[in-house]
């Protein structure tokens, strides 16, 4: 089974059509979402319509799914941020934010072997940054391979016994997945990339090789720029889809 891994689209309908569409070339995905449906992007019901619409789709919520359905509190977010949360939550329609309100926390098992999260597997808005943070989060993990999103930026890491590597995660690397070995992973966002890199990312799990591989795709930024500018969001949410950061 492929499993097509999406985090972090953040209301970017524009991107989140070209990875689908390009990741159909794969062949028929269960798809995992790993957070953040919406924020920053000016197209929140559009993305939330068509997650929706997808015949097999796991989703977990994101911080910015939990404060756009009135769930959460945006105190940790900047301006932009919270500017972009307000206006998210005026545009959302009732069914669409009930279901952003249905949806569950991280980390969720998909199999014995896998589960997702937002932030951490101990704590669905903490970020991983560096090796201390990894570390901690993947001996936090109750499956072998934890996938992870809200950074923004992609990044593997394996532990085997207390050996730790650092994975490749440049477009159309595959991660061999092996037993007796645990697994850290984020294929990037959708949405917003902030690794210098505008173009979106996402990932493909197969569950048969057992092998994750990440990808990239180039789609209209400037579309999803004018519908940032059109939504009446901080236009630095616009600049910045255009620098990956």
């Amino acid at each position: 089974m492929l499993h097509l891994v999406l985090s972090d689209i953040h209301a970017n309908m524009d991107a989140l059509t070209a990875v689908l569409e390009d990741a159909a070339r794969q062949g028929e995905a269960r798809v995992l979402v790993l957070g953040d449906l919406v924020g920053y992007g000016g197209e929140p019901n559009a993305v939330v319509d068509l997650v929706r619409s997808l015949p097999d789709v796991t989703a977990i919520r994101g911080n910015h799914d939990r404060v756009a359905c009135g769930i959460g509190d945006a105190d940790n977010f900047n301006m932009a941020a919270r500017t972009s949360a307000r206006i998210t939550a005026e545009l959302l329609t009732a069914r669409n934010r009930d279901y952003l309100r249905g949806l569950p926390a991280g980390p969720l098992a998909v199999s014995d072997w896998l589960e997702i999260c937002h932030g951490t597997p101990y704590d669905e808005d903490e970020y991983i940054f560096d090796e201390t943070d990894a570390l901690y989060a993947i001996r936090s993990a109750s499956r072998p391979l934890c996938l992870f999103g809200h950074t923004h930026a992609p990044f593997a890491i394996k532990l085997a016994g207390d050996d730790i590597d650092y994975l490749d995660v440049s477009t159309g690397a595959s991660i061999p997945i092996q037993d007796g070995v645990r697994y850290l992973a984020n294929v990037g966002s959708v949405g917003q990339p902030r690794d210098g890199d505008p173009r979106a990312a996402y990932g493909i799990l197969d569950s048969e090789a057992r092998t994750l591989t990440c990808y990239r795709v180039a789609y209209d930024v400037e579309k999803a720029q004018a519908r940032i500018r059109a939504a009446g969001l901080p236009d630095a949410l616009a600049r910045r889809l255009g620098i990956g950061r």
